[in-house]
């Protein structure tokens, strides 16, 4: 049944970290999980495959280390706004070590990007603290296949990457950063704005899903791309990416929300007991 969970974060130890191929205490494959979350990765990759386009998904269990990916999990997406909470773990590494300190308006800035995904802010930050020079950092966040365009300039808004790439991003915010840093990512992403909430939101009220999407239509040819990174379950327990390429089809943002939130709601709705831990 659906309940209130718990509010904390689940300290993982470093070695589980997911920082680039599989971490050390990880278990791939379905078979990893337990029985009721098996039956509904199937049923969430079934929908999946019966939608439009393709869909990228990576799922992981950071309290067993137990991970799932997809056949398209490596495939190479338009990253749309989802580099913006690697720019934010970026700052808040470089403001730990001191090679930057962040003003009042510079949290203020990183706080509209993960709100509500504010494009003017991102550039704002992305020119005034290092432009390119942030993507340099990035893999060691475990974006480790990202690419930027080789037709476009090399900018936070033209980069591709994969749905490993992101599953590694967030899970390296919540086992990675200092206490305190991790802490502010979850409450930020726990409160996005409206237009944030479908993908990873889909886990429902219950699962208390925190998630930074991104999206846009691509090449006007009806086709959208509608991504979502994120947490949900007790302690932000599982992780969950996903990137979503509509292909040529009407109401293409539509589908894809639809359908990312989806694959959200047939992997955690009703999968938490009253204990605020799996209803296995």
């Amino acid at each position: 049944m659906l309940v209130a969970l718990l509010t904390g974060i689940l300290p993982v130890p470093a070695a589980q970290a997911s920082t680039g191929t599989a971490a050390a205490g990880e278990a791939q494959g379905i078979e990893a999980f337990d029985p009721e979350l098996r039956a509904r990765i199937v049923a969430a990759e079934r929908y999946a495959r019966s939608r439009p386009g393709f869909t990228g998904i990576v799922l992981r269990d950071r309290r067993t280390g137990a991970i799932w990916r997809n056949a398209h999990s490596g495939t190479l997406i338009w990253a749309c706004s989802t580099p913006k909470l690697a720019m934010v773990v970026d700052l808040l590494v470089r403001a730990e070590s001191g090679a930057v300190s962040l003003t009042a308006d510079d949290r203020a800035l990183m706080r509209a990007m993960l709100h509500s995904s504010d494009n003017d802010a991102a550039h704002i930050l992305w020119d005034r603290y290092g432009g390119t020079e942030f993507a340099t950092r990035f893999p060691d966040y475990g974006m480790t296949d990202m690419r930027f365009s080789e037709d476009h300039p090399h900018h936070w808004g033209w980069i591709r990457t994969t749905a490993d790439d992101l599953g590694r991003l967030v899970d390296y915010a919540l086992e990675r950063l200092p206490a305190r840093d991790r802490d502010y990512l979850v409450r930020e992403l726990r409160t996005v704005a409206p237009n944030q909430q479908w993908g990873v939101w889909g886990a429902g009220t219950a699962a208390r899903p925190g998630n930074k999407n991104g999206w846009a239509d691509d090449n006007a040819d009806g086709s959208w791309l509608m991504n979502s990174v994120g947490f949900a379950g007790p302690d932000a327990r599982y992780t969950l990416a996903m990137m979503n390429n509509t292909q040529v089809v009407d109401n293409g943002y539509q589908v894809g929300e639809e359908t990312t939130t989806r694959i959200s709601e047939i992997l955690f709705k009703d999968y938490f007991d009253g204990t605020g831990g799996p209803g296995v």
